[in-house]
């Protein structure tokens, strides 16, 4: 769908249907809706009047014109009450108005925005409209037969004005909003597709062509170089799958000059049966989107490379699948990281870890500001904080606040959970440095105590996504499957981004 931003009167706007968006608690004071209103007998100010219309957050009516405008239909969508209204509010009444309006076998549609009382800044509020409205839209139909008859497009969305002085200003957020979607879908578009078509070199593929078309480098690391740099976590998960492992590492901006360099690390498990200890068969096939952080992180710099942030980002995704084979890692089991560290395996199903550890060492090499993991890493996150946070713990206060401040603006919320050294006793192990599992208790931090045994030497922040990246079922702007969770923040991180003090690294 392309959004156009436009000029013009709604007496002339010979559209299918005209969209207004209201709060609960106006009145028909704006000029372009009161025009409107007025065309049609007072009909619009009558519905609310008589309460048969309340603007609820994404509620919705259609009125006919019956020729009084140009318009065939107006169609009112709700904002809720004024004093309540969020960007995120904002997301969803747009995607709302999007998906209905696609539902309705409309092709092209005009959005009155001169309707609107905007209390925000211009630039966040038709970004985050746009990135409504785009990601409402989002459908995973690659192998799926959809009749001529169902295939329904909203192919052009226009926001109309009044005034020419706000063009620039709302084009400008309408790219971000519109660049910040079609990376999410992207993202959504890797963790939905089947493991089969999404190996580890698969994945390497997409990056390398993600690359020369953004002009960033990239560099594909195989069993011989990882074996030489001596990466025990990733090649002792691999262990047990007929395909091989990749280590994937995506460079913007890498001859940036006095900036900050961000090194964001996805897990990559393409599927994970959880190895020897095998996971029950219920719900295994979402197993497939064990790669969410790794899908993330390339989406989230394919969006800041179209939008040409200044930083220098770096992308290290460590990819395999974990498998039963009969050369797979075996509970009891020890392995030696890169950085000469041993872990005993105690439960070959807490994988994740092992190749982020090597990742995080491979990021010391950057000798970055920041540093920020994200992974579908432990069923105890999802216990303790649901679907509708991600869990976050780290070793920098300064960067966990900035980090906390981009999910409530992207509302890819974080909470934070304690990484207290009372947590480091339970992966202690008689026969290694660590183990890779600290009990039944606390599954969550003891996996982050276990990476920040090697994320010691600059500012971290480890997300685990494991309750967020995926939906149990869609909302305004959301589909069932893949959430697509970590690009927006990520973005919104960046894009917030100052020089990051020298008295904050550690």
């Amino acid at each position: 769908m392309k959004i156009n931003v436009k000029v013009g009167t709604v007496e002339k706007e010979a559209a299918e249907i005209l969209v207004f968006h209201v709060f609960e608690d106006m009145k028909i004071t704006n000029e372009s809706l009161a025009r409107c209103n007025k065309a049609l007998h007072n009909s619009i100010s009558e519905l609310i009047k008589k309460k048969e219309f309340i603007a609820r957050l994404s509620k919705t009516i259609v009125l006919p014109t019956y020729g009084k405008i140009s318009a065939k239909r107006i169609m009112l969508v709700g904002l809720g009450k004024k004093k309540d209204v969020t960007l995120d509010k904002i997301r969803q009444a747009a995607g709302t108005t999007a998906s209905i309006l696609r539902d309705m076998g409309i092709s092209e549609s005009t959005c009155v925005m001169d309707s609107i009382d905007i209390t925000a800044p211009l630039s966040e509020w038709f970004q985050a409209y746009a990135e409504g409205a785009r990601l409402a839209l989002y459908k995973f139909q690659r192998y799926k037969y959809i009749p001529p008859e169902e295939r329904h497009e909203l192919k052009v969305l226009n926001l109309l004005f009044s005034q020419k002085d706000v063009l620039t200003t709302v084009r400008v957020a309408v790219t971000c909003g519109e660049i910040i979607a079609d990376a999410v879908s992207f993202t959504r578009d890797l963790i939905n597709t089947p493991s089969r078509d999404k190996t580890p070199a698969i994945l390497a593929d997409y990056a390398v062509k993600m690359a020369k078309e953004y002009s960033m480098q990239c560099k594909v690391m195989s069993l011989p170089e990882l074996k030489k740099l001596g990466m025990g976590g990733l090649l002792g998960v691999a262990q047990g799958s007929v395909q091989p492992p990749k280590f994937i590492i995506l460079d913007y901006n890498a001859r940036a000059k006095n900036q900050d360099t961000l090194v964001f690390i996805g897990k990559g498990i393409t599927f994970d049966s959880g190895g020897i200890c095998l996971k029950q068969a219920k719900d295994m096939d979402l197993m497939k989107s064990d790669m969410s952080g790794a899908a993330a992180v390339m989406g989230a710099i394919m969006a800041l490379s179209k939008m040409k942030v200044p930083q220098r980002i770096i992308g290290l995704m460590p990819c395999t699948e974990n498998m039963p084979g009969g050369s797979a890692m075996k509970p009891g089991d020890i392995i030696k990281f890169s950085s000469g560290k041993t872990a005993e395996i105690a439960n070959t199903d807490a994988e994740g870890r092992l190749i982020l550890a090597d990742a995080l060492v491979y990021a010391e090499n950057y000798r970055p500001q920041a540093v920020i993991d994200l992974a579908t890493l432990t069923g105890s996150c999802v216990v303790a904080l649901g679907t509708v946070v991600t869990g976050m713990m780290g070793n920098n206060e300064a960067l966990k606040k900035r980090v906390q401040i981009a999910g409530e603006k992207s509302w890819e919320r974080v909470w934070e959970l304690p990484l207290w050294e009372e947590y480091q006793e339970q992966i202690k192990s008689d026969i290694a440095d660590i183990k890779n599992v600290g009990g039944p208790h606390g599954g969550a931090i003891t996996a982050a105590c276990f990476l920040s045994k090697f994320a010691e030497k600059y500012p971290w922040v480890h997300l685990d996504i494991a309750g967020t990246a995926w939906c149990e079922k869609g909302g305004a702007y959301t589909q069932k499957g893949a959430s697509g969770v970590g690009v927006r923040l990520l973005v919104q991180l960046v894009r917030n981004w100052a020089k990051f003090p020298e008295k904050h690294s550690l």
